[in-house]
């Protein structure tokens, strides 16, 4: 089955949603104020490709074990912030959206499913935390995205991927056509 694959942040998203919603709970609990420091070096080497795997992991790993699992109506919380942030949903998505899409992120599924729900999207795959721990159970970034959509569509031929990152130079080995997004510009790369 050909399919069209797409990131999310920052290629269908405007932003990165993990961060937005960061910002989201620095405005609502002071809580949150004392990961702030390691946030920021995380989002910087984020930015700059400057992690593996492993390393994201690690680096993530103090802000969910110490505040994600404690973290009271996340649930409420992310409807709440769909509802401040859905209008960053870019408009040319709309346009070339097919039932048969898939959308594959590194964020994480507790607040993607809210998005994909109100979208319509029912073929998605994100990072997964196990919510009593806070430990990764899933981490789809860099060559984790490949591994992870082959195990969970094994009979699925990309053959138009779009992403805003050479991060995903994984994804786009595997795919037909590749497109690098930047803002409302879509470029054919491969």
């Amino acid at each position: 089955m050909n399919v069209n694959v797409y990131d999310f942040d920052n290629t269908i998203y405007r932003g990165e949603t993990l961060v937005d919603f960061i910002l989201y709970y620095v405005k609502r609990d002071i809580k949150i104020w004392k990961y702030i420091p390691k946030l920021i070096v995380i989002a910087i080497k984020d930015g700059l490709h400057l992690f593996t795997v492993e390393e994201a992991i690690e680096a993530y790993a103090s802000f969910l074990e110490g505040y994600y699992v404690n973290a009271r109506n996340i649930g409420e919380s992310v409807v709440d912030f769909w509802n401040k942030n859905e209008k960053k949903i870019k408009p040319w998505y709309e346009t070339v959206r097919k039932d048969s899409d898939i959308i594959v992120s590194g964020t994480t599924d507790f607040i993607l499913d809210e998005i994909m729900k109100r979208m319509g999207i029912k073929n998605y795959v994100g990072s997964a935390i196990d919510k009593k721990t806070g430990k990764f159970t899933r981490l789809c970034f860099l060559e984790n995205k490949v591994k992870i959509f082959n195990e969970l569509y094994p009979d699925a031929h990309i053959e138009n991927f779009y992403t805003d990152s050479m991060n995903d130079k994984a994804m786009m080995d595997i795919s037909d056509n590749v497109y690098l997004v930047k803002g409302n510009k879509i470029t054919k790369i491969k």
